[in-house]
């Protein structure tokens, strides 16, 4: 995946006061260790940029984001306690000016316009290279937007269209809720603990199940666990594979 230059500004503003000799302080969010210390290395690896610390959990990301005051916070879209959407809606709500920048392993077209929407930076893919992650996070830093070549174009197809582009893809008609809902199945979790993840009832969690199953033209709970386990893992929905 080829990863163009930026081609929206920011709309917010950049950290300011911050000395130029300093090292910018980045927090990683990602419920994966080896990730984590796999960017912790890179990170490290520069001369203007360390790790001031990291977690797996979106509820300890709030507390480290105001204890710490990181320069950018690198955040994963799927999180232990919580998600990385959540997060980002509330980071933003919280501190207007800091760097979010999304890495993670699932779909760009159905996670960037959203995550970009409720207030990040940039999103970039995990199979990216590393040093495509570098210029996302330094672009993100200095007040930018990152996102791909392909979630580019297909945003200024959309605004171009005036409204009228509609997605080939029945997942792109869930609303943000029901995409976590059908993200915490495909991770396998049972209803009652989407509902903790989630902070919702279970009866709320039961009827965005049954939303998602009539948008998506599935039949039992069987068909829609079936769906979202193949989606998360990025195999074609609906196949035994």
């Amino acid at each position: 995946m080829s990863f163009g230059p930026t081609l929206f500004k920011s709309i917010h503003k950049p950290l300011t006061g911050a000395p130029k000799d300093r090292k910018r302080r980045v927090l990683i969010v990602d419920d994966h260790p080896i990730v984590r210390q796999g960017l912790r290395r890179l990170i490290e690896a520069e001369t203007d940029l360390e790790v001031c610390g990291e977690t797996e959990t979106a509820r300890e990301a709030k507390s480290l984001i105001r204890e710490l005051e990181p320069d950018a916070v690198i955040v994963d879209v799927s999180l232990k306690q919580g998600d990385g959407l959540e997060l980002v809606k509330d980071a933003r709500a919280h501190y207007p000016s800091l760097p979010l920048l999304v890495l993670s392993m699932h779909d760009e077209a159905i996670y960037a316009e959203r995550m970009l929407s409720a207030g990040a930076n940039g999103y970039i893919m995990k199979q990216a290279a590393s040093d495509q992650f570098l210029v996302a996070l330094r672009r993100v830093l200095e007040g930018g937007i990152y996102v791909s070549e392909a979630v580019g174009n297909s945003m200024i197809e959309k605004f171009a269209s005036g409204g009228a582009y509609i997605s080939a893809n029945p997942i792109d008609s869930l609303t943000n809720r029901e995409l976590q809902v059908l993200h915490m199945i495909g991770k396998g979790l049972s209803t009652r603990q989407t509902a903790e993840a989630l902070n919702l009832s279970v009866k709320t969690v039961e009827s965005h199940r049954q939303r998602i199953k009539r948008k998506l033209s599935l039949r039992t709970s069987a068909q829609l666990m079936q769906y979202a386990v193949n989606w998360y893992a990025g195999r074609e929905p609906g196949s035994g594979a």
